[in-house]
């Protein structure tokens, strides 16, 4: 979708690499992204990050939940952290096109911290929703409109 628009595309990241086969695989995504892109690592700074990409430019956000995941293990303000990011992404000033995992369709996790975190991805992703135009649901490779 992103690269059906004209180039140049960011590509803004929120995973970090703490082992090497994290490292293998955000250099297999930079690989196969190929020509055209500026990768952008906003691990935390997701919001910051989105406010300073150009007028007009299409932006490609990988993930949400890496995201959430940064903001939860540094303890920080989760819901200020969410409410912020809501408040950006309802202002885009190009196509934006952000990645997100659903994650409550499972079992009820067995510990608190993985609890709080499919309760706070759920409300993530439903802030983002609301203010999203089109929300698409990808299930084995094929898209879902949901909105």
């Amino acid at each position: 979708m992103v690269t059906a628009l004209a180039s140049p595309w960011a590509y803004i990241a929120t995973a970090q690499a703490y082992d090497n086969e994290m490292r293998e695989r955000i250099a297999l995504h930079r690989w196969r992204r190929g020509e055209g892109w500026s990768t952008i690592d906003a691990p935390l700074d997701l919001a910051e990050a989105l406010e300073a990409s150009p007028d007009g430019q299409p932006v490609l956000v990988d993930c949400l939940t890496l995201w959430l995941t940064n903001h939860m293990l540094a303890d920080h303000d989760v819901d200020a952290a969410c409410r912020r990011l809501a408040d950006v992404l309802s202002r885009p000033r190009g196509p934006w096109f952000v990645v997100t995992n659903e994650v409550g369709q499972g079992i009820v996790p067995d510990n608190a911290l993985a609890r709080r975190f499919r309760d706070d991805a759920g409300r993530l992703n439903q802030r983002v929703a609301a203010v999203a135009d089109t929300v698409l649901l990808m299930v084995a490779g094929l898209p879902l409109k949901v909105k």
